[in-house]
């Protein structure tokens, strides 16, 4: 008998290397709607509108990047929701968690949330989402930005670096725990003591990662830890640089606090004794630590005390990178180079592409609740990653999407290239097919 017409799949896409939850290997996922209908086996003989045999290049769920500054409105000039997502796209990720600061307004309220989403209306070519912002003076504003639809809250306990999203004192940081824990909301935090930092004593790279110790990330973390404990609230760790960060996390998480933490691919890829002199394009707070610290915290990713990695895309225009560190502007670009960056290392230290979609795709989507992202299951967003492991490429800024040519990843040899990207089963391209979520 044959298959209605309603039941037949839009898309089927067969892979011999289909990363599905818990195991890697051959199968074709079918696609209808947008959604995922059905895993059969890879020689499964099937219907479909469309058929795609990707032979030995790796099918991944799109990846889920939870932390991106996009910038847009206010600094569009610095990035922008077009260039971002396709940016994301090209990188395979498919859905992002917009940051709340370095636009004009930040997203500190309802109102601003609604700017925001105008500003995003129509120019995304991938799925967006966003963060509120938890400051001093706007614990008020944080049940409505949460029935508005943020996925969190993100807070500094150290300077921003831009004047109108300060940080939050000790006072302030247990009032908005308080009642972002009334609601079961997520708190997500820039963690620095600011007691421990410094300015820089000079315009070298040296000087300025010794402004910013691993001890004050620690110091925070443990802040964090026990105002936790003590309110019941649900925080994570935003971009953990120093592996002194380890023993607090994985202490928390023993006694049983609501407490996660994620890393960056720069802090697992990069390394201090490697950063070129004035080249501030490597300049992110907190720093590229050195190399035996990027050892331990791939050990805290093994061990699960670190559970996602999210690219802390920070972009800014080329003259804010003036080659002095202590003057220049700290963000590392890189959202299009998350996934091979990670992959190149990771490979190298034993790891699979089970372990890298876990940590990019599962784990960030689980943090944000983004149902249906992250993982290749019947009733998924068919939301796909062609994605050819095997293939090494030399990265050129001039030809990524970012809307500024700057990353320290230029001219580095990386291995892993994404081949095509779908969201909700059509392949991206120049069209703004993302939702906002």
């Amino acid at each position: 008998m044959s298959a209605r017409a309603e039941d037949v799949p839009d898309l089927v896409i067969r892979s011999r290397r289909a990363v599905l939850p818990g195991k890697e290997g051959p199968a074709a996922v079918a696609v209808r709607d947008g959604k995922i209908v059905g895993m059969h086996a890879h020689d499964a003989r099937l219907n479909a509108a469309e058929q795609v045999d990707l032979g030995d290049v790796a099918l991944l769920p799109g990846l889920v990047d939870t932390h991106v500054h996009v910038n847009e409105p206010g600094r569009t000039h610095w990035e922008g929701f077009a260039s971002a997502t396709r940016a994301a796209a090209a990188g395979g990720v498919t859905t992002i968690v917009d940051m709340p600061l370095n636009s004009l307004p930040p997203t500190v309220n309802a109102e601003a949330l609604a700017v925001k989403r105008s500003a995003a209306d129509g120019r995304c070519a991938v799925d967006v989402a966003f963060w509120g912002g938890a400051i001093p003076g706007n614990v008020a504003d944080l049940r409505a930005l949460h029935e508005a639809g943020v996925r969190g809250f993100k807070c500094f306990l150290s300077p921003s670096g831009v004047e109108e999203f300060p940080p939050l004192d000790t006072d302030g940081l247990r009032a908005a725990m308080v009642e972002i824990a009334s609601f079961d909301g997520l708190l997500v935090v820039h963690a620095e003591d600011p007691a421990l930092l410094a300015d820089p004593v000079g315009p070298r790279y040296p000087e300025f990662l010794d402004s910013r110790p691993g001890e004050a990330e620690r110091r925070a973390v443990e802040r964090v830890a026990a105002l936790a404990a003590e309110t019941g609230v649900r925080a994570h760790i935003l971009h953990v640089s120093s592996a002194l960060c380890l023993e607090p996390l994985a202490r928390a998480r023993r006694q049983g606090i609501r407490l996660t933490a994620e890393t960056c691919p720069h802090y697992l890829t990069l390394v201090a004794e490697e950063v070129p002199e004035g080249a501030t394009q490597f300049k992110c707070c907190p720093p590229i630590r050195a190399a035996a610290n990027r050892d331990e915290l791939w050990r805290g990713l093994a061990d699960g005390v670190l559970g996602c990695v999210v690219s802390d895309h920070s972009p800014s225009t080329p003259d804010l990178k003036v080659p002095d560190f202590a003057a220049a502007w700290g963000g590392i670009s890189s959202l299009q180079l998350g996934l091979t960056a990670v992959w190149t290392e990771a490979a190298r230290r034993g790891y699979g592409l089970g372990d890298v979609v876990r940590w990019m795709a599962t784990s960030p989507a689980e943090l944000a609740g983004l149902r249906g992202k992250g993982a290749i299951v019947e009733g998924a967003d068919a939301d796909l990653v062609a994605f050819d492991a095997d293939a090494v490429h030399t990265v050129d800024v001039a030809r990524l999407h970012h809307r500024n040519p700057v990353t320290p990843y230029h001219g580095r040899t990386l291995t892993g290239m994404v081949r095509t990207t779908w969201l909700r089963g059509r392949a991206v391209g120049k069209d703004f097919g993302g939702v906002l979520l």
